[in-house]
């Protein structure tokens, strides 16, 4: 455990600390059932607010997930901690009304929270795609930038540089059905590769040609989908 894990630990349990000294200070351990009901309830609502940062999926948008997720357990800390307080004050003989209200109380939060959670997933994992997606044009842009830099003879460099721009103009939104096509570009990207290092000029042509072709198919299908 390093020092700052330590000194954040140190910062959390300021507030138990604080609340329990008081607590047990001002009004002894002598309490009704009411009373006890909301303690649990309180630092139920105050975990569940530290607990807040561990219930997020990484991802990009973490910082969105983790704000909409740490202000839902804090306004529930809040909220439970004034009525908890006030059922602590009231020390109600029947411990009934205590738990049910604050058991609603939660029960809000946890649908809240779980909404949250569940929309998140689906964010996160609509975020992971869109990069898989960007990461494969600028993978295939890059490789062949990298192929041109290799290469010396001017009409075979102005054809590869077609090739580059039509990759680096290409959608980036993907779908299951080019995926085929997507990894035979990749392929066919690594035998041009192979065709450039071995100077085999005609070959690398035929490569060329048939990577445009593909290109050219995975962006017809992508724009008949999407439209």
């Amino acid at each position: 455990m390093n020092k700052k894990t330590s000194l954040w630990i140190a910062l959390d349990l300021v507030f138990l600390a604080i609340f329990n000294i008081v607590f047990f200070v001002v009004g002894g351990t002598d309490h009704t059932a009411s009373v006890w009901v909301s303690y649990v309830f309180i630092h139920f609502a105050y975990f569940m607010m530290l607990l807040a940062p561990f219930l997020i999926k990484k991802s990009s948008g973490a910082v969105v997930f983790g704000f909409s997720i740490y202000t839902i357990s804090s306004i529930y800390f809040i909220v439970e901690f004034v009525v908890g307080t006030m059922f602590i004050l009231l020390k109600q003989d029947s411990y009934k009304p205590a738990l049910i209200f604050q058991i609603v109380i939660a029960g809000i939060y946890a649908i809240f929270l779980f909404s949250h959670l569940i929309a998140n997933e689906y964010t996160a994992d609509s975020i992971e795609r869109h990069e898989q997606e960007v990461a494969y044009i600028k993978e295939a842009s890059l490789r062949v930038k990298m192929i041109m830099e290799k290469v010396m003879d001017k009409s075979l460099n102005c054809e590869l540089e077609k090739i580059y721009d039509l990759i680096h103009s290409s959608p980036s939104k993907s779908n299951i059905a080019v995926s085929s096509l997507e990894k035979n570009i990749v392929e066919m990207i690594g035998e041009l590769e192979k065709c450039v290092i071995n100077d085999k000029k005609e070959d690398a042509m035929l490569e060329i040609k048939k990577i445009k072709t593909a290109m050219e198919e995975r962006n017809n299908r992508l724009r008949y989908k999407y439209n």
